[in-house]
């Protein structure tokens, strides 16, 4: 009997200028343990002509987590903070009761061509701490815990796993796990996850139970605890989820939170252009025009 509940393909979404595949949040299935939004990146060449641009834009309720495997952004805040994210690190922002920031190409990049290749996450906070002040961490690529056990390789890119813990400073019990493979094996790791789990294939594939699963798909399990499966060759897998909440969450284009009140008390917010704003950008996002 297979473990895989659901089955999420990749779905194209544009966030600007620029086009992503969207694997959360899903109509049968809005979130896995508390990550609530997933958008896988590239791969993608940009030219000298263009640049990865996100204007300043808003977010409550929730954790962003940037991790990319090829390519540079440069992170900005209304907290003051400014850095490049380069591979391998993650950035880990935390919205609470309101934050905004942008994303871009560094400007010593600029007029170079560019790969850009990476995830963007968001994680849901706790009720309790829906309305918490922002907080910012970036944490370098030599910082998170990885090891080897045969010709596995694991990364711990945020939580606790495998008796292990990541630098990140998420805010509940979660788990994201990077696994890549240079053969094929059989994979056994069941008994270090918790809550629930989902598996995406960055690249390569898995067999479970007769099954095979490809690349750009994400995989939500019936039962964590029963995560067994046999990576292909030259594989690169993440497995990620966490205890879920007690409580629905709502999301309306940046906003997450348990309160719909409050994602419209923050849209009004936006709408007026009453958030911080970051030093030295007067640019912004607008709220979204419904479409019909």
């Amino acid at each position: 009997m297979s473990n895989v509940q659901l089955i999420i393909e990749e779905r194209a979404a544009d966030i600007g200028n620029f086009m992503v595949g969207r694997l959360l949040p899903f109509r049968q299935k809005r979130m896995v343990g508390p990550f609530i939004y997933i958008d896988h990146m590239g791969p993608v060449k940009l030219c000298e002509r263009e640049n990865f641009d996100v204007l300043p834009h808003p977010h409550i309720g929730l954790s962003t987590l940037t991790f990319l495997f090829e390519g540079s952004i440069m992170h900005r805040d209304t907290l003051g903070n400014a850095i490049e994210i380069k591979p391998g690190a993650v950035n880990w922002m935390t919205a609470g009761k309101g934050i905004v920031h942008s994303e871009r190409t560094p400007e010593h990049l600029r007029d170079s061509e560019l790969f850009m290749h990476g995830l963007q996450i968001w994680v849901a906070l706790p009720k309790a701490l829906e309305e918490m002040d922002p907080t910012f961490s970036h944490i370098e690529a030599k910082d998170i815990p990885s090891w080897k056990e045969g010709d596995l390789e694991f990364t711990l890119v945020a939580g606790e796993a495998f008796g292990k813990k990541s630098p990140v400073p998420v805010f509940s019990k979660l788990f994201m796990i990077e696994i890549k493979s240079k053969t094929k094996q059989k994979v056994n790791i069941g008994e270090h996850l918790y809550g629930e789990s989902g598996l995406y294939i960055l690249e390569g594939g898995i067999e479970s139970d007769g099954n095979v699963y490809e690349a750009k798909q994400l995989l939500v399990a019936k039962d964590s605890t029963l995560c067994e499966f046999t990576i292909q060759e030259n594989s690169s897998i993440y497995i990620f989820g966490g205890e879920p909440f007690e409580e629905e969450r709502f999301i309306d284009w940046n906003f997450v939170s348990s309160s719909k009140e409050r994602i419209e008390e923050a849209k009004q917010k936006w709408k007026a252009q009453e958030f911080p704003k970051i030093k030295g950008d007067n640019e912004y996002i607008p709220y979204p025009t419904p479409r019909f």
